[in-house]
């Protein structure tokens, strides 16, 4: 398939035209907008899970004809049998977001146009606040990780250096782990290539560059310059979902909420600076947003939380 991108994980189930444009697609997607490989695997999956549909609703495999053909009921049944299968409305949103996406790219290049999708509406999802752990369960997981785990010394090692990074630096899981041993952090700050293939710098605390200093100095394999900064038991780059695996056991072991995900570690980064005083701003250029609404969401976390830090912060909140 000419442009196929290898995180196509199957052949879709669609005939061969269409088929050599989803190829073209997703190679536009990773090479000329930069999209993460995970983005990339959602993207995907999302539409081979459509192709699929629509090769058992029109009885064989959709050529760019028959996707240009597609009717808004046709549309519907997608997402209706989603519902029957137990998709939630923030799937279904996804995968419409996806479809979307392709037909856009498709009518841009000339190839077809179909307006129907544009007649189906976004499935409602219910707000979401960025999921905050307290401070003192933040700190646990940058604690002797050693002494709990059952694995090599280095892994534990590797492990608390990561999870320490994306907590103390709000970086993104695949961020972290797209590091090189030639980028670690030097002189306080950390290089970062984010969405989109934008770089930004983001200060480093001095536990963080030790835990990372302390990790290499354990590891078993050597490093260079090219070398990924966290590498997995064979000396390849870390997978992130074993990096994933690695922080639920650590966070059964513990004995800490199943809130607590790499992305919370970031979550919990923005909201602690936000509490001691840092701004939206300065949180937006940390995090990496290309938009201040997205970073605005941390204004709205349990006022609860807000409230004992007032309590506890504020001269006149205290007792005499």
């Amino acid at each position: 398939m000419a442009g196929r991108s290898d995180l196509i994980s199957s052949d879709p189930s669609a005939a061969a035209d269409l088929a050599e444009r989803f190829g073209d697609w997703i190679h536009f997607l990773q090479n000329e907008k930069h999209f993460s490989r995970h983005t990339l695997r959602a993207y995907s999956k999302d539409l081979l899970y459509f192709f699929a549909f629509l090769t058992q609703h029109i009885g064989r495999p959709p050529s760019l004809n028959d996707l240009g053909g597609t009717t808004l009921q046709d549309f519907r049944s997608w997402l209706s049998k989603q519902v029957i299968v137990g998709n939630g409305n923030a799937t279904r949103a996804r995968h419409l977001s996806s479809l979307r996406s392709f037909l856009k790219w498709l009518d841009k290049q000339g190839i077809l146009h179909n307006p129907a999708i544009q007649s189906i509406r976004t499935p409602k999802q219910p707000k979401k606040l960025p999921r905050a752990l307290p401070v003192h369960q933040a700190k646990m997981i940058t604690g002797d990780i050693e002494g709990i785990s059952r694995q090599e010394k280095w892994i534990a090692s590797r492990d608390r250096a990561l999870f320490t990074l994306l907590y103390g630096c709000g970086l993104r899981i695949d961020e972290a782990l797209q590091l090189n041993y030639g980028a670690r952090p030097h002189n306080g700050e950390l290089r970062v290539m984010g969405k989109g293939r934008k770089e930004r710098l983001v200060p480093v605390l001095d536990v963080v560059k030790q835990m990372i200093d302390a990790y290499i100095a354990e590891s078993p394999f050597p490093f260079e310059k090219d070398t990924p900064l966290f590498l997995g038991s064979r000396g390849g780059r870390l997978h992130q979902g074993v990096a994933q695996r690695q922080l639920r056991i650590l966070r059964k072991k513990l004995g800490l909420p199943e809130i607590l995900t790499p992305h919370a570690l970031r979550h919990s980064f923005a909201t602690h600076i936000l509490v001691n005083g840092a701004n939206l701003r300065e949180i937006q250029e940390l995090l990496g947003h290309a938009s201040i609404s997205t970073t605005q969401r941390y204004t709205d976390f349990d006022d609860a939380q807000l409230m004992a830090v007032y309590k506890k912060s504020h001269p006149r909140a205290r007792n005499p």
